[in-house]
């Protein structure tokens, strides 16, 4: 195989499922999901995702280059490593999704969605995961980079979206997200359908969604964009040297969920308002009948406002700065 992305893209199951290079070993185990194992022992165990969402082409075209340099026996390989291309049919399409958003279905809340093509893509992304990690004892490295592109601009064009988790993060997964050139973390206080709330809950896996850029078509990205992004990425599967980091990210939480009730929901935003655009105490969002959704403290910063989600999905979450961290980085 000399072009996992084109291979994924073309429907066809590949002629050779399995392969190897003076690094490592490869396996094709489905459409859009192939394993890569080092010759050498190793305690660590990453899962890299992609295009959940088939419009978000930035994060595939940048992985796929990275696959490509391990395929070709280019570069050598440090952890064991899932990648997962998460809904080929949507990136043939350059759709966001067909029927249903696969990123709301995961910790088996497919069963509850009518048979489409996505819930039946959620649960054998969950089989791989779990065939994956449960091939590792003892890992001193378990994560899930989760990668995306939002459908809005934002005022921090790279961050980082991390699932609820009552452990302390690990410190070197941190500094890793800093490397990676997000210039803000969101950190979430509930469960959620996520592929990355699903490996963290399921597997205690170190995961993070990063958003980088906005949503494009196949070959109208500008990578360069990325670049920190990238070299993290070789940094983590190479055993290159980090890049060097920045400003630490700023650091927010999610302090309330908009959800879209009914067809009579109404979102009291611009098509054309950015991502972590503030807005002050007592300010009408939304409102959906009845229901009425207002700014509850001093300040809040939507997150992924979008009117256009089914009834009972998320149309945008506010957020509130971690004030004593980011004091610290300005201190």
């Amino acid at each position: 195989m000399q072009d996992f992305l084109q291979q994924t893209l073309s429907g066809e199951t590949p002629q050779q499922l399995s392969g190897e290079n003076a690094h490592l070993r490869w396996s094709w185990w489905d459409e859009g999901i192939i394993e890569f194992t080092p010759h050498q022992d190793t305690q660590q165990a990453i899962v890299v995702s992609a295009g959940l969402h088939g419009n978000e082409t930035a994060p595939v075209e940048i992985l796929n280059q990275l696959l490509s340099q391990l395929l070709r026996g280019e570069k050598a390989l440090v952890p064991r490593l899932l990648v997962i291309l998460g809904n080929p049919a949507a990136l043939r399409q350059n759709k966001r999704y067909l029927r249903c958003d696969i990123n709301r279905m995961f910790g088996g809340r497919w069963q509850q969605y009518e048979d489409c093509p996505e819930a039946r893509r959620a649960w054998r992304l969950e089989q791989a995961m779990e065939t994956f990690w449960q091939a590792g004892d003892n890992l001193e490295v378990c994560w899930h980079i989760d990668l995306h592109t939002a459908i809005r601009g934002s005022y921090h064009p790279r961050f980082g979206v991390l699932p609820l988790n009552l452990r302390e993060w690990p410190e070197n997964f941190m500094q890793w997200l800093g490397a990676a050139g997000l210039e803000a973390l969101v950190f979430h206080r509930a469960p959620g359908g996520t592929f990355t709330h699903y490996s963290c809950e399921h597997f205690n896996a170190a995961s993070c969604t990063l958003e980088l850029g906005k949503a494009q078509p196949f070959g109208a990205n500008d990578l360069s964009q990325f670049a920190a992004a990238k070299q993290a990425l070789a940094a983590l599967l190479f055993g290159e040297p980090l890049p060097q980091s920045g400003e630490a990210p700023r650091r927010y939480r999610v302090s309330q969920q908009i959800t879209r009730l009914s067809p009579a929901f109404k979102l009291h935003m611009s098509a054309e308002t950015l991502n972590f655009t503030a807005f002050p105490q007592g300010t009408l969002l939304a409102e959906d009948g009845d229901k009425r959704y207002f700014v509850q403290q001093a300040r809040e910063y939507v997150l992924f406002p979008n009117p256009n989600v089914a009834s009972g999905l998320r149309a945008g979450l506010m957020l509130v700065e971690d004030n004593a961290h980011n004091e610290a980085l300005s201190g």
